[in-house]
């Protein structure tokens, strides 16, 4: 039997089948110079109320996008729609409601991740949105953090990876991607109030690396936060908004606020900020800290007019550099009165790619054989309330707006960075649909009434119990959890309801559906429990993804993008209440830290399980350093040693020379190859002045620090099956 896994050329035939099915948007993206040239011809033609106008939204409600800005005639310039979220089309019907950022980066598949974001801007180009308002690229620096399943995971590298592909596949379809949220946005607790406080080294090798890969990526948009950062509102923060994005990284496109996240007149415009969102003061306040504000600013020469021609500049450039200014759809959003939109249906058969996203990113946790099922079995038994879809599927405002509730099957978070279902499948019928009529069905949904579940599932075959974990957004409270979760315990009775159906039947299997990390201590030596699947935020395609895994569709290849640990307190971060949030664990964040304090994770950083094996050998490594310019290559071999075909994720990790004061690891490197039985592959990886280098706050420079450096090739960072060392 050949298992297949999501590869390059899968995707690459999905991509071409997409174009064949809808008008594509591709673009030949511009040079940022040659996008400069074309703004200055234009803005220079502008007075100085238009320029500010289109530096400045309409306000709440007011448009047909969550953002508009003020569009200019003679010269003409268009009004600007952005729109949520950064996994599909918020507040619109006949849209793709995909996986989450954080499967997406479970998935460690470049080539997928490329390939999302290229589905995911047809659509917006589709629906006339200039400007979609993603990837995040924040943290999960603590496990309960509410919006940490839209980004990456706990990792820099992987979350720059992850950051910059999508960003290359949105932007080549003719959309504005926006790099979210900048910066140090890592809890829900006190956004608006508190400031994260972080020092520069730790800012530089944790925080901005993905802004950084971002900008190399061509991002056109970057959307500054709520919180404070080091004292200073981060929209008004002229350390990093002007020094830091874009002196230092050399950000060429617009810095846009978050939506309310604009505190003054004079310090934001001085400070960086060149658009502000929705526009006005509060929402529906009628005023602003821009327009008029701005205009009597400039009057009263508290800003320079130079520094309002520099804000258009950067928003007109962005525009262009995209083609924007060739046949730009029509804007059909109508946000708040959806009922008025019109009607264009972009998701054309991006479902397919959704479905192989969701089996793609998919990790297995553990599994003792039973898993793929084998036709002998003939009946199962799908335990949990989470088998079967709840409000959220039907998207029903009053009950789940915005993913707000935690009633059936979870397939995403809740908040602003959600999308509405066109449909979901759930568990009971992705799996029922899969197995067909010669296999006995029989279910239970009610968390609570344990003796049911165990009814349930004592004479079936085999017993899968389902249960989860939510979080998402502080504007929406879920069971007294305001966007941060409470604690990292399953929720609905999980535990208990594991173990009772743990004790029911000898074949069962746990499947979690969850935002991010959850204990799993009372129930995971438990004798019984053979497997553990984590499918993650698997969006419409859920059921379907998790049938393919189950039944051998597909060979699980997914990877953890953060550690899940055997206790709470092994963290050594949860959100924090203070005014003051101190990232006083400076690089030691994820695995990092377990690294350096000695403590085994339940589930490493980048750990999962296959229905094949895979062997390493033959590691090695060649460094060359001429002048400035150092190049490190290795290579490896691969082979798998199992029985049917299946994905590898090999990954990378450098340790420092001791001087250097780094971690005992960091990711650097990692590449997804598929391999079919009794094959082997040779994994190449190059290292640049970019992976090698520490940040040096003495000379405020990267440095390639001298000594020895160790590489270590493994299938999880806690599983290293290859090492060398080279000196620099």
């Amino acid at each position: 039997m050949q298992l297949p896994s999501l590869s390059s050329i899968a995707i690459s035939m999905l991509v071409a089948a997409n174009a064949a099915t809808m008008v594509q948007a591709k673009v030949n993206v511009l040079s940022w110079d040659d996008a400069y040239k074309k703004a200055d011809a234009l803005v220079s033609q502008m007075s100085l109320e238009q320029k500010i106008n289109i530096t400045t939204g309409v306000g709440w409600g007011n448009g047909p996008c969550v953002g508009n800005t003020y569009a200019t005639t003679s010269p003409d310039f268009p009004s600007l729609c952005l729109q949520d979220s950064p996994l599909g089309v918020r507040l619109a019907d006949n849209v793709t409601s995909g996986v989450s950022g954080i499967n997406a980066a479970a998935s460690f598949d470049k080539s997928a991740i490329l390939a999302r974001g290229e589905y995911m801007g047809r659509e917006f180009y589709g629906k006339g949105v200039h400007v979609q308002l993603g990837p995040g690229m924040n943290f999960m620096r603590s496990p309960e953090g509410g919006r940490g399943f839209e980004s990456g995971g706990e990792d820099p590298f992987l979350t720059g990876v992850v950051a910059a592909e999508t960003i290359k596949g949105i932007q080549s379809e003719g959309v504005i991607a926006t790099a979210k949220h900048y910066l140090l946005n890592d809890q829900e607790l006190n956004r608006n109030t508190g400031s994260s406080d972080a020092d520069e080294r730790t800012l530089h090798e944790i925080y901005l690396w993905p802004y950084a890969r971002s900008i190399e990526a061509g991002v056109a948009s970057v959307m500054c936060s709520y919180n404070l950062v080091n004292g200073t509102y981060a929209c008004e923060n002229d350390h990093i908004l002007n020094t830091l994005l874009k002196e230092e990284l050399g950000f060429k496109g617009f810095v846009q606020s978050d939506w309310g996240a604009t505190h003054s007149t004079v310090a934001s415009v001085n400070g960086g900020l060149d658009m502000t969102m929705p526009g006005d003061i509060t929402f529906g306040s009628g005023d602003s800290y821009f327009g008029a504000n701005l205009t009597k600013a400039v009057n009263d020469d508290e800003v320079k007019e130079d520094r309002v021609t520099d804000m258009a500049m950067r928003i007109v450039a962005s525009w262009y550099k995209l083609g924007q200014d060739k046949n730009f759809p029509e804007t059909t959003l109508s946000s708040f009165t959806r009922e008025d939109a019109k009607y264009v249906n972009v998701q054309a058969d991006h479902k397919k790619l959704v479905r192989e996203m969701g089996a793609a990113s998919s990790v297995l946790l553990k599994n003792s054989g039973i898993l793929p099922l084998s036709n002998k079995v003939k009946s199962v038994a799908l335990i949990g309330s989470d088998i079967k879809a709840g409000p959220a599927s039907v998207n029903n405002d009053t009950i789940c707006a915005d993913h707000g509730c935690d009633i059936g099957h979870l397939a995403q978070g809740w908040g602003s960075g959600t999308a509405d279902f066109p449909y979901l499948i759930d568990p009971l019928t992705g799996l029922t649909n899969a197995l067909g009529k010669d296999v006995k069905i029989q279910s239970s949904t009610d968390d609570w009434d344990l003796a049911a579940a165990a009814k349930t599932a004592k004479d079936a075959d085999i017993a899968f119990v389902f249960s989860n974990a939510d979080s998402g957004e502080e504007y929406i409270t879920v069971d007294g959890n305001k966007g941060d979760r409470n604690n990292l315990t399953l929720w609905h009775n999980g535990d208990n309801l594991i173990k009772a159906v743990a004790d029911a039947n000898e074949n069962t299997v746990v499947v979690i559906h969850s935002v991010g990390p959850v204990l799993m201590n009372e129930w995971i030596n438990h004798k019984n429990i053979k497997a553990v699947l984590w499918p993650g935020l698997a969006g419409q395609e859920s059921g379907n993804s998790l049938a393919d895994i189950v039944l051998g569709k597909v060979n699980p290849s997914g990877r953890l993008p953060y550690t899940i640990a055997k206790e709470y307190d092994d963290y050594n971060v949860h959100p924090d209440p203070a005014d003051q949030v101190v990232y006083s664990e400076k690089l030691l964040m994820g695995y990092k830290w377990f690294d350096h304090a000695g403590i085994e994770p339940l589930f490493p950083f980048g750990h999962g399980l296959s229905y094949t094996s895979f062997k390493y050998s033959g590691l090695k490594v060649k460094a060359k350093k001429k002048d400035d310019s150092v190049t490190v290559t290795a290579s490896v071999m691969v082979k798998n040693s199992g029985k049917v075909a299946g994905a590898e994720v090999v990954q990378a990790y450098i340790s420092f020379p001791e001087s250097a004061g780094e971690p005992l690891k960091n990711l650097r490197g990692f590449e997804k190859v598929f391999i079919k039985k009794d094959s082997s592959s040779k994994v190449e990886f190059e290292f640049s002045k970019t992976e090698l280098s520490v940040w040096d706050t003495k000379t405020k420079s990267w440095v390639i620090p001298s000594g020895k450096f160790t590489l270590h090739i493994g299938a999880s960072s806690r599983d290293i099956r290859q090492t060398a060392s080279f000196t620099l």
